[in-house]
Formats: C-alpha cells, sequence, structure tokens
C-alpha cells in the first residue's frame, strides 16, 4: 500500500530532512524548519526489477535533442512596457513574455495600487487577467474608480484555487497575468493551509511552469516578514526571474522600487514613485526630490553621489555629534551599514587625528534611501567632522569616494557620470578620489582629487 510521509523543510534556504532539527545545516538558521506532508509513494523497485526500469527511462528519454550553444538566437527578447518607465527601469526594459516576477513589500506601501494601475492601462492594449486572492472584486473596482483608472478590458477573478486560475489562463491565454498574492494561492492535492511552505512553493511552481509553457508575463504578490524578507521557502525566489521589493516608511510619501534579483536586467536598479491621492505616480528627477535641503545650511549635511542600476542618485546624507552621557556612546545609522560606520570611526581617528570616543554618533540618509554602497564612505566622514566642528560646508559642495583601513581614498565606479549628474544640478566643487580625476572638467565645477583621507580635511 501506498504510504504517506513528511519531510522537514527550511524556510530560508529550502534544504529538506527527514526528521525536525532545531538548526538547518545547510544555511546555520534556528528554528526554520517546518513540517512538509507529501503524497503518498509506492514502493521503490528494487534489485533486477529496478535496473530494468532504469534502463527502460533512458531508453525512453532517447529522443532528447542537443543544441549547440553557439547556434542558440542572440536576437533581443519581445519586450513590452508596463506603461510606467521607472517600473520599466527596474525590469531592464519592460515584461518579458514568459517571465515570472515576485514584487514584494510591507503592507500598505502600494504593491496591489501599483499592479492595478499597471493592468488598467495595459488592459488598453494587451489582454491582461487580475486574481486577486485577499479583496472582493468590488474592493478593487472601488479603489480603481477612486484612483480614475481606466476600468474596461480588464479581466478579474476572484480565487484562491490555483487548478481554477490555470484552466482559466489555459482558456483565455492573456499577455499578462497577476497574482494578488501567492501567499493566498492553495492547490487540492496539498495537505496544508494556504500560506504555508509546501502550499506557496508548490502554487508558485505551478503558476511559473505555465508562464514559460504559454508565454504569459506572470506577476506575483508576495508578503514579507518582519525582517522584511519574503515571506515563504527561499526557494520561491529561485523558482522566478525577477524579485522587485516595494520600499517606504510609513511617514513618508516617496516608495522605491528595488530590484534584487533579474535575470533580464541589472540587478540593485532603482525606481522612484511618489503616493498620492491618485495613487503612485513616477518620479522623473529622483536627485531634485532628495535634495529638498533648507535655506540656511546647518553642521554635518553633505550631498553624496550613490550610483543605483544604471543611473547616479545625488541625496544628503546628516551626521549629528552629541556628547554621550553613556560608558559606551551610541552609532546609529538609517539608510547605512552601521558595522562600517563604527569601521569609519575608528579610520577618521587613526588617520584624520580625530576623536569621537566620546561623542553618540547619529547618521541618516535623508529621503528614506537605503546606500549599499561603498561610495558613501568620505562622504559620510566629512559630515561627521561637519557636525563635530560644529561647522556647515558649503551648500555648492559634492563628495564620493571609498575609505580604506590605512587611510588611502580608493575610486569607485562610473566617476565621471556622478560628477557629471552634480554639474547638471548646480553643484560647483566635488572632493573625488584621485583615481576619478576627470579627464574633462564640466564647465563650471572645480573637482579636488585626493588619494588620503588627511587630504581630503585639508581640503574643507
Amino acid at each position: 500500500m501506498a504510504k504517506a510521509r513528511s519531510a522537514f523543510v527550511c524556510t530560508e534556504c529550502g534544504a529538506e530532512y527527514s526528521k525536525w532539527q532545531g538548526q538547518c545545516s545547510n544555511c546555520r538558521e534556528w528554528n526554520t524548519l517546518t513540517e512538509l506532508r507529501l503524497g503518498g509513494t509506492a514502493r521503490a523497485a528494487s534489485g533486477a526489477g529496478a535496473a530494468q526500469a532504469a534502463r527502460q527511462g533512458y531508453a525512453g528519454a532517447g529522443g532528447v535533442e542537443l543544441t549547440d550553444l553557439s547556434r542558440v538566437d542572440l536576437s533581443e527578447l519581445p519586450r513590452f512596457s508596463t506603461t510606467y518607465s521607472e517600473f520599466d527601469r527596474v525590469l531592464g526594459g519592460g515584461l518579458v513574455p514568459g517571465g515570472a516576477i515576485l514584487l514584494g513589500g510591507d503592507p500598505g506601501a502600494g504593491k496591489s495600487t501599483l499592479l492595478l494601475q499597471t493592468a488598467c492601462h495595459l488592459a488598453q492594449q494587451h489582454r491582461v487577467v487580475y486574481v486577486t486572492g485577499e479583496e472582493s472584486l468590488s474592493q478593487v473596482a472601488m479603489r480603481a474608480h477612486r484612483l480614475a483608472l481606466p476600468t474596461q478590458g480588464l479581466s478579474m477573478l476572484a480565487e484562491t484555487s490555483v487548478e481554477t486560475i490555470l484552466a482559466m489562463a489555459e482558456r483565455e491565454r492573456p499577455a499578462v497575468l497577476i497574482i494578488d498574492s501567492i501567499q493566498t494561492m492553495h492547490l487540492e492535492d496539498i495537505a496544508s493551509a494556504p500560506g504555508g511552505v509546501a502550499q506557496v512553493r508548490e502554487s508558485a511552481a505551478a503558476l511559473t511552469r505555465f508562464a514559460k509553457s504559454s508565454g504569459t508575463a506572470l506577476l506575483l504578490v508576495g508578503h514579507v516578514t518582519k525582517d522584511g524578507n519574503l515571506a515563504g521557502p527561499r526557494v520561491l525566489e529561485h523558482m522566478i526571474d525577477a524579485s522587485l521589493l516595494l520600499e517606504g516608511s510609513a511617514d513618508s510619501r516617496f516608495r522605491t522600487l528595488r530590484g534584487q534579483k533579474n535575470r533580464f536586467g541589472a540587478v540593485n536598479e532603482l525606481g522612484v514613485f511618489a503616493m498620492l491621492e491618485q495613487g503612485l505616480r513616477e518620479v522623473k528627477n529622483p536627485s531634485a526630490i532628495f535634495l529638498s535641503r533648507g535655506e540656511e545650511m546647518a553642521p554635518g549635511s553633505l550631498v553624496m553621489v550613490v550610483w543605483e542600476g544604471t543611473r547616479p542618485l545625488l541625496v544628503e546624507v546628516q551626521a549629528l555629534l552629541d556628547e554621550s552621557a553613556l560608558g559606551n556612546p551610541r552609532r546609529v545609522a538609517v539608510g547605512l551599514d552601521a558595522q562600517r560606520l563604527a569601521m569609519l570611526l575608528a579610520v577618521l581617528h587613526k588617520h584624520g587625528g580625530l576623536f569621537t570616543g566620546d561623542q553618540d554618533v547619529f547618521v541618516n540618509v535623508v529621503g528614506g534611501v537605503k546606500v549599499l554602497e561603498t561610495s558613501a564612505d568620505l562622504a559620510v566622514l566629512l559630515a561627521v567632522v561637519s557636525s563635530l566642528q560644529n561647522r556647515a560646508l558649503p551648500r555648492e559642495l559634492m563628495v564620493f569616494g571609498e575609505v580604506g583601513l590605512s587611510g588611502e581614498i580608493r575610486p569607485v565606479p562610473s566617476g565621471q557620470e556622478r560628477i557629471v549628474e552634480a554639474a547638471r544640478h548646480g553643484f560647483t566643487r566635488a572632493i573625488v578620489p584621485r583615481g576619478n580625476a576627470p579627464r574633462q572638467t564640466p564647465a563650471g565645477m572645480e573637482v579636488v582629487a585626493v588619494e588620503r583621507l588627511s587630504k581630503a580635511l585639508d581640503a574643507l
């Protein structure tokens, strides 16, 4: 008789185990193993019977043909636009037929709003089906009416059964299929509740297989955990072609769409949107938004140029130093790596001669932007020096560069493009690494190239 069995799957990396254990041996995370009920399995053949079955299986696969790599067609993939240039930028140029895209974000970030806007505009030119598993059709219609969206041509379905959705998709053959959200979908053959490891993994796999075979562009909405990671098994991110994260704090009207994985474009590409009463609107010039500074310059404020995906972005970094009453002064970084801030302060003391061990240090990147690259090192240190000495830096000054542990200022990629972007926004002075000194300085821009931290401090 067939016998049902269980497996324990790690929700972080997808590793499987025959019995429960406290720590996953693959990714070293604790308490991440969840029981997965598997269907009945027949007894395996043994001895000569198993060998004969294997030979028959290999013989049945004899019709498979191999393709030489040099003969693979390298023509451009037939993308089509989402009607939003910022969305297209993050995707690498638009939607790819047969591509599977996972859009995650905190509750209220605007995932459903962004996809509903995209679906309504795409439906004017393509066959689009929007499947909602969390809201009723009347709720979606009310939101579309409030946002004044064109609702003609968009096909809606309120359903959570994957079998029903696939049967509909086979019949309708849409160009775009939107699932909101993957955590509410379920398969009848899986004996677990929607949102569980097995249901999320198998539902996503079934929908992705249909997208690949039919050429339908698949958009999945995914929830995130309290740590900011996508909920569900880690293998979900390996199944899809692109993983996007919509970020934004509750007290800010700006939302950033960042590509974490993309098989068809650049990773860490950034798109900026503003949440208004009419829904999400594109921000064509993000640098101008993040540079809304006050009339009077305060100590600790400085503008830096970071590279996001394929374009430069000017953002303001602020530092505040205050004499600490604690034995262990605080080091708080918002939008930056706190561990790297502590390292930079040590470099400032060792090679800059400025002691901050008795100061609470607070550093913030204005606008809710998260800076992931090391080109912000020099700007952070100069902002810290400005606050420490209570002297404001010039408004027209721009800085970028990586700081090494020996006090050297190391060059960063795309230095020329960063300088040109700063000059375009009216900056007239820049402190940059010597390796990024431009061959042709933009008109009206004075570039100071430095190779040591001490030289950068002297340049102030």
